[in-house]
């Protein structure tokens, strides 16, 4: 390792448990996934002189490791498993236990050019997401009984999953109020919240997942936001081979998200979407493909209606 290299760490996280490696370096470290854990993992850090950490995602059970070190001033990289996945099979790494993943993940992330090790996100919206993250399980919970509803033959037990749908609909509304008003507490994010909706056919459901679930929004490019939402096309091209572009990757439950606004803003509400979207079918592209270009254009609205501070303008649609 150069004498000019940063010393860098990489952590598997389990639920009860942080086993951590250095990379290139034959220290390593298996600690307790707890407060007390993650200040004695602060101290071994600064000990061996790390500058930067990997950890993979875990299903949340990372994020009080990566809130301690990140106040302690390590910088902290959060890679997705499919990171870590694609990295283990260009190295031709098949074997795997705790241990080996805590190395992998060191050499992933000392890997990284500068470029792509992005700032840490507002600690403010950590709690927000997680709010979010609520609302949108009880609206795959109520699609789900909705579908039990709708197979159901007996009328009794039609009637239970209908007071069911109602009940968490309840819960629904009243969690996105509780939401909201944690947002506004805040001012400066009240505004910006302000600024998305403003967005003719953003509704506050989406405009809440923008704000939460791309903090970047206003300050990357309009090719950058649409790759961090995985609405990019991508080229699928090969020697005399053209295949078709597809999008890929990207954050999930934003996107979906931005698709199911997509469906009412390109047909009733936004006056350039919905040419859009009769532009594309017109030469024939399919209905999804339309509406995924309808939402890249959604979101590229929004990032410029953030980026200048002034709240969207209705236009007409261009001729």
């Amino acid at each position: 390792m150069s004498k000019h290299s940063i010393v860098v760490a990489g952590i598997d996280t389990g639920k009860r448990k942080l086993d951590v490696a250095l990379n290139d370096k034959p220290e390593q470290l298996e600690i307790a996934n707890s407060t007390d854990g993650h200040k004695e993992l602060a101290t071994w850090l600064r000990r061996h002189r790390v500058k930067r950490v990997g950890i993979e995602a875990s299903g949340g059970y990372e994020q009080d490791a990566v809130a301690t070190l990140r106040r302690r001033g390590f910088v902290v990289v959060v890679l997705q498993p499919g990171q870590v996945r694609s990295y283990a099979k260009f190295c031709l790494q098949r074997a795997k236990n705790d241990h080996i993943d805590a190395a992998l993940i060191a050499a992933c992330t000392a890997a990284l050019p500068p470029s792509k090790i992005y700032p840490p996100p507002d600690p403010r919206l950590v709690p927000l997401a997680a709010h979010l993250t609520l609302i949108d399980q009880l609206t795959d919970d109520i699609a789900r009984l909705k579908t039990r509803r709708e197979t159901c033959r007996d009328e009794r037990l039609r009637r239970f999953w209908s007071e069911e749908v109602t009940r968490l609909k309840a819960i629904q509304r009243r969690e996105t109020r509780e939401l909201v008003a944690a947002i506004r507490r805040h001012a400066d994010l009240g505004d910006r919240l302000d600024l998305i909706e403003s967005v003719a056919g953003v509704g506050t459901k989406a405009s809440i997942a923008i704000l939460i679930r791309m903090p970047e929004i206003g300050r990357v490019s309009r090719e950058a936001v649409a790759a961090l939402a995985g609405l990019a096309p991508f080229d699928d091209n090969s020697a005399d081979r053209i295949g078709a572009k597809h999008i890929e990757g990207g954050r999930e439950r934003l996107r979906k998200t931005l698709y199911s606004a997509t469906l009412s803003a390109a047909f009733h509400w936004n006056p350039q979407l919905i040419a859009l979207y009769r532009r594309l079918a017109a030469q024939g592209k399919p209905h999804k493909v339309a509406l995924i270009a309808c939402a890249r254009k959604l979101l590229v609205f929004v990032n410029a209606v953030v980026e200048r501070g002034t709240p969207w303008v209705k236009q007409p649609a261009a001729a």
